[in-house]
């Protein structure tokens, strides 16, 4: 199967209503150019999964700006003043999870679990509507998993038929979140021959990538 696909085949992938998974830290070690070339398509209405807002002009921000998200699920917004905006008018609905807890939720789809247990978040409003598990004597919150219909990750190196290498930081979210959704999309830095990465510096797998985006 060729995985290769251009930026616009890649964006039409994302269809109205759907829920979306983007790796990366404020920017850094995310699939930006995709994310900004999507604020601009016509989709509107979808859910996003993410560590964090980022910047209103920038990356997966811009698509909160633009008004495509009615849901956010995230840890952090504070560095996108039109997430907050969003928020507080009531047009966009906002999940807050702790940050390790949303990443082991999303975690527990890709390993097949059934959710998380985790003291975090016991006492105050992260706990609202959730179960209590009590072990040994001792609460935890079952936090349920995370899974996304499609996932974009971004990576420092691909080969050509989808095994990864994460430079640095790039390494962040991008391993977690390609495991836990039906299709995953990557937006590489650079793409190489496959057999070019060494077997041990492979973070991604092949298996689970869907498309490659190839850069204009």
């Amino acid at each position: 199967m060729n995985k290769l696909i251009n930026l616009e085949e890649a964006v039409s992938k994302i269809k109205s209503g759907m829920t979306i998974m983007v790796g990366g830290f404020l920017t850094k070690g995310g699939p930006n150019l995709f994310m900004e070339t999507l604020a601009e398509a016509d989709v509107n209405n979808l859910t996003l999964i993410c560590n964090d807002a980022a910047y209103a002009d920038k990356g997966l921000g811009k698509l909160i700006a633009n008004k495509k998200v009615k849901k956010l699920i995230v840890s952090y917004i504070g560095s996108n003043s039109a997430a907050i905006d969003l928020m507080n008018s009531g047009e966009m609905d906002v999940e807050f999870s702790p940050q390790g807890t949303l990443i082991e939720r999303i975690r527990a789809y890709g390993a097949g679990l059934g959710g998380v247990l985790t003291p975090t978040g016991l006492g105050t409003i992260v706990a609202n509507n959730k179960g209590v598990v009590k072990i040994d004597g001792k609460e935890y919150l079952l936090e349920k998993p995370l899974k996304a219909d499609i996932a974009v990750v971004g990576a420092s190196i691909s080969d050509t038929v989808g095994n990864l290498f994460y430079r640095g930081t790039k390494r962040n979210f991008n391993p977690i979140i390609a495991m836990a959704a039906d299709v995953v999309i990557v937006e590489p830095e650079k793409i190489v021959e496959c057999g070019d990465i060494e077997p041990e510096h492979v973070h991604t797998p092949a298996i689970l990538i869907d498309y490659i985006i190839l850069k204009n």
